[in-house]
Formats: structure tokens, C-alpha cells, sequence
């Protein structure tokens, strides 16, 4: 007879993963120096989708996202990503199945570097062209995508003497480089004039409307930069989901007022949307930006 006092293990095996939910969270949770820094969170990205992530400075977007990259594995729950087990799968054979975008990469590209070879180099895994010998296809399918992102004027221009609205576009460009299934953009249009922002929206904008574009995830502070034909939204605020869900659904002025904790009116102007501090009933002062 097996002894009452001994502990129970769970022989039954964990679910086959759907290979129709790109991401698929299940009380993912992420810990670091004893902070909940994400979750619980409960997440699911389908093939064409196209979700934004919204919220406050340390609401957990950045981190959800490198979760949702494999760069960092939840300290709890159960993460699938492609139709793989985090943590039951080498998370090299994910990293051409996954275009990422972030400031963290701008930073390590060296200000020398050929646009082309940056792009190209995405195939390889690696950032930074060495010793390499690139074919012509590669040359050829590198100038395609920066056209894709209206970039191919800046394919023999050298990284460093790009404008940020250029870098912010030669980016997503090396993201889809290789054709990835999961299309992952961390505030693109962080630290962009008016003019670069409208024309990286709009960009983005034809991308969603492409049936053929990967799966997307972008995460962004400001309604303004949501492209028009994104289908999803996930609100975040101090690491827990305020809601998710459709994006006409998610997308309130109660949801955003709950998200970043204080009074916020929302409109929604010929498929864009803008969002500003409500003024208090009464009052004449002008609301803090």
C-alpha cells in the first residue's frame, strides 16, 4: 500500500500545447528581488491578432514582453510560446520565430553599422555583421522588407547617421526579416516628433491590414500611437491586468482611468484614438501634463 504521509506527484503529463495560440500565458507570474514585477497573468495571442499592451511607467509591459520574446522565463505558471514549453525547449530554435524591437537593442548597435547588413544579420542571430558572407537573396529580401517599412533609401546609409524616426522603421524592418510568426514592438514610437510618429502609425497601420503580417504585440504609454486595424488590448497597472480583451471593449475611459489613476476622457477620431486628463467639474486650472 502507498504511504498515506508521502508526498502526491502529479504523474499525469501537462497538455499538448495549441499550436494555434502563438502566446498562451496561464497564471504566468514574474518575480525578481522579491517584487511582483508581472501577474498573475492569464494570456492568449492567436494568428491575427494584433494586440497593444497599455499602461503606466512600471506597469509590467517590458516585462511581459520579454516573457512573450523568451528572453526571460515567469517564476510561476505555465508559459507556451509558438507551440513550445518555456522551459522545455531550447529558446534558440524560438529566436528567428520571434521579431523583437526594443530600445535596448537600438543601444547595441554599433553606430558604424551598414543598414543592409543589420537587417540581414537577423537571419543569423546575430546583431553586428563579422565575418559573414551574405547571399544575394539575403541583399535582395532585406531591401524588400525595409520597403515594406518605406526604409530602402536608407539601405546603404550607415546606423549611426540615422534620424530616430529612421532607426525606429530599419528596426521592425530587421523584426521581420525573417519572416517571423510572433511580431513583438516594445514603444516604437518612444522618443518620436509628431511627424515620425505619424508616419511609423501609419506604417504600422499597413502592416496590420496585411493578412499575411505575423502576429503582433505592441506596447506603447499613449492611445495615440495604436495603428488603425488592431484587434486586441491589454490593460496593465502595477503588474495586474486592468482588462483585456477587443480592443473596443478594453479601450474605455473607465478601463484608462483605472490603468493610470486619475480622470482620463477618451475620443475616437476617423479610426484613431486620443485620450487627455478630464478636467474636474468646476475647476479652471489647467491639468498638469
Amino acid at each position: 500500500m502507498p504511504d498515506p504521509a508521502a508526498p502526491h506527484t502529479d504523474l499525469t503529463p501537462p497538455p499538448t500545447p495549441d499550436p494555434d495560440l502563438l502566446v498562451d500565458f496561464t497564471d504566468v507570474t514574474l518575480v525578481r528581488g522579491g517584487t511582483t514585477l508581472v501577474g498573475p497573468i492569464t494570456w492568449q495571442v492567436e494568428l491575427d491578432e494584433r494586440w497593444v499592451v497599455l499602461g503606466p511607467n512600471g506597469a509590467g509591459k517590458t516585462s511581459l514582453m520579454r516573457m512573450a520574446a523568451a528572453e526571460t522565463h515567469p517564476t510561476s505558471g505555465t508559459a507556451n510560446l509558438l507551440g513550445e514549453r518555456l522551459g522545455h525547449t531550447d529558446i534558440r530554435d524560438l529566436s528567428t520565430r520571434i521579431g523583437v524591437t526594443s530600445s535596448m537593442l537600438a543601444e547595441r548597435i554599433p553606430d558604424d553599422e551598414v543598414v543592409t547588413d543589420l537587417v540581414i544579420s537577423a537571419g543569423y542571430s546575430v546583431l553586428g555583421r563579422w565575418r559573414e558572407q551574405y547571399e544575394d537573396v539575403d541583399r535582395s529580401q532585406a531591401v524588400e522588407t525595409l520597403e515594406s517599412m518605406g526604409a530602402e533609401h536608407l539601405a546603404d546609409r550607415r546606423f549611426g547617421t540615422l534620424s530616430e524616426g529612421e532607426r525606429k522603421r530599419v528596426l521592425i524592418a530587421r523584426a521581420l526579416m525573417t519572416d517571423p510568426e510572433l511580431l513583438l514592438l516594445d514603444e516604437p514610437a518612444a522618443g518620436l516628433d509628431l511627424g515620425g510618429r505619424e508616419e511609423l502609425v501609419a506604417r504600422l497601420g499597413v502592416l496590420a491590414a496585411d493578412p499575411d503580417a505575423p502576429a503582433t504585440v505592441l506596447i506603447t504609454h499613449h492611445v495615440e500611437e495604436i495603428p488603425e486595424g488592431f484587434t486586441h488590448a491589454m490593460l496593465l497597472s502595477q503588474g495586474a491586468v486592468v482588462a483585456q480583451g477587443l480592443l473596443d471593449d478594453v479601450l474605455t475611459a473607465e478601463n484608462l482611468t483605472a490603468a493610470f489613476s486619475q480622470t482620463i476622457a477618451l475620443d475616437r477620431i476617423d479610426g484613431r484614438w486620443f485620450a487627455r486628463r478630464a478636467r474636474r467639474a468646476g475647476g479652471h486650472r489647467r491639468a498638469r501634463e
